[in-house]
């Protein structure tokens, strides 16, 4: 399965650093929020061992991906399961803060220090000791630029 292309859909850039509170609530970045819009989506980001927020209009796309796959193998229903036991439905409160399901947490293993990242088509919600180096080593981030035609 190949990539999907998503149009006149927000982009998402910029990292920020958080806490979050005892009752497990994430302020998100405002420049997010907006984005995000007021109903927005919280979910798993596999592989990565982090948390993604996607807007309602990119979950969709992803959605309509994951239904046009056959769903008579056995490795679709069980991940289509897997993400979908994974996956709330999400909003802001009047302050911006985002209640994340303690079994969300767990799974991105998030206590208390976490880093947001937008990464175009979601925000990545990492636990910040789990984050480590995000750079690419500079001769793979060129080589890589290159590969896409970016210069």
């Amino acid at each position: 399965m190949g990539g999907f292309y998503l149009r006149d859909v927000p982009r998402f850039t910029g990292q920020a650093e958080h806490a979050l509170d005892d009752k497990g609530r994430l302020v998100v970045p405002a420049r997010f929020r907006e984005r995000l819009g007021p109903g927005f989506i919280v979910t798993i980001a596999q592989p990565d061992p982090c948390l993604a927020l996607y807007p309602s209009s990119t979950w969709d796309a992803v959605c309509e991906r994951l239904e046009s796959a056959s769903r008579k193998d056995e490795r679709y229903r069980r991940f289509v399961r897997h993400l979908s036991a994974h996956t709330e439905e999400a909003q802001c409160d009047a302050q911006g803060r985002l209640v994340i399901p303690p079994k969300l947490r767990a799974y991105a293993g998030i206590v208390r220090e976490v880093v947001t990242i937008g990464t175009l088509t979601r925000v990545e919600v990492w636990a910040k000791e789990r984050l480590g180096e995000t750079a690419p080593p500079e001769d793979e981030a060129v080589a890589f630029s290159a590969e896409l035609g970016l210069y």
